[in-house]
């Protein structure tokens, strides 16, 4: 089976993200899982040039990034007016999902004028909808 390299959770609730990264190793679909608890925190390790993938000098990129609408400071939609000024090199081929409890429809109506959301789901991850996403893009 196919698994993502790497994937990104951005969530200001660092239970959430906890949570999520156990259904993500449950599920079995990824290699790496790379979590922060702000919108900066996110951008800033997207732009972090490391050692990633045996690629000296390089940039993170990973392959998945689920991105939480509500968070202080900077919340989800503010976080990709910053992602789509990222060079190329930076944002990779990145399949960047929204993750809400949101019940507003203007939140995902939002969500699908933003070429770079591929997809929207709500809060909290279960194994079913990991696995539906690595069916959706891994193919």
């Amino acid at each position: 089976m196919k698994k993502f390299n790497t994937i990104l959770l951005i969530d200001d609730d660092q239970a959430t993200n906890e949570y999520h990264e156990i259904i993500i190793n449950l599920a079995g679909v990824a290699n790496n899982i790379h979590s922060v608890t702000s919108g900066q925190e996110g951008l800033d390790y997207l732009t972090s040039k490391g050692n990633y993938n045996g690629q000296e000098d390089s940039y993170p990129q990973p392959d998945l990034i689920f991105l939480d609408i509500n968070m202080p400071a900077m919340n989800g939609f503010e976080f990709m007016v910053e992602y789509d000024k990222l060079a190329a090199s930076q944002k990779g081929s990145h399949i960047v999902v929204m993750l809400t409890s949101s019940l507003n429809p203007d939140d995902k109506a939002r969500a699908a004028d933003n070429n770079n959301i591929k997809d929207f789901m709500d809060k909290p991850l279960s194994k079913a909808m990991v696995l539906e996403l690595r069916e959706k893009f891994l193919s």
